[in-house]
């Protein structure tokens, strides 16, 4: 594409940006906006911007603006969510983790004390061994197959009508979609 010599030509044609072919005063040699700022240039400033507030809080209105832009762009959010791949996805869940590390200890803490408390004293050896079995089980599955597998609480541990028990017999390997479809159900 041509673009206006000067800054002057530029405004007369209506152009939005110029090229002198000349280093601006950071030593960059690119195209210029009409308005006198080089676009490398801009594009630095706003790295070191965008870096500075990385680490502040987000302010109200800032929160605000984004639940607007959401909720006027909902199904564009959700499909580039959509269209993200594995990795992508992995990537962000990594990421999320590492910054709400606590909220993360909170929920596997309360989970073991949920299977803690839904253990009966009474379980032998070999009954708690046989519960270990099917955990194992679970991971060779997924390794050997490529699907992820999970052991599920036929009666679940919480429930409104009916709560489990954390014992062999109440548990079954199914895979993890089944096991997520189910949820807390009792079939």
């Amino acid at each position: 594409m041509n673009y206006p010599n000067t800054r002057a030509e530029a405004k007369a044609t209506g152009a939005t940006h110029y090229f002198t072919g000349k280093p601006c005063t950071r030593g960059h040699i690119a195209l210029r906006k009409t308005k006198g700022a080089c676009v490398e240039c801009i594009k630095e400033d706003w790295a070191v911007d965008n870096e500075r507030r990385k680490g502040k809080p987000k302010s109200e209105a800032s929160k605000a603006a984004g639940k607007k832009y959401y909720e006027k762009n909902k199904e564009a959010v959700i499909a580039r969510a959509q269209a993200r791949t594995d990795e992508a996805k992995k990537q962000y869940k990594y990421k999320y983790k590492e910054k709400n590390l606590d909220l993360y200890r909170e929920l596997v803490n309360a989970r073991r004390r949920r299977f803690r408390l839904a253990t009966p004293k009474w379980l032998t050896a070999e009954q708690k061994m046989e519960i270990r079995l099917k955990y194992r089980l679970a991971i060779e599955l997924s390794r050997t197959l490529g699907i992820r597998h999970a052991v599920d609480h036929i009666v679940p541990l919480i429930n409104d009508g009916v709560c489990g028990l954390h014992v062999p017999w109440n548990l079954r390997v199914i895979t993890q979609e089944e096991n997520l479809a189910k949820s807390n159900k009792h079939d």
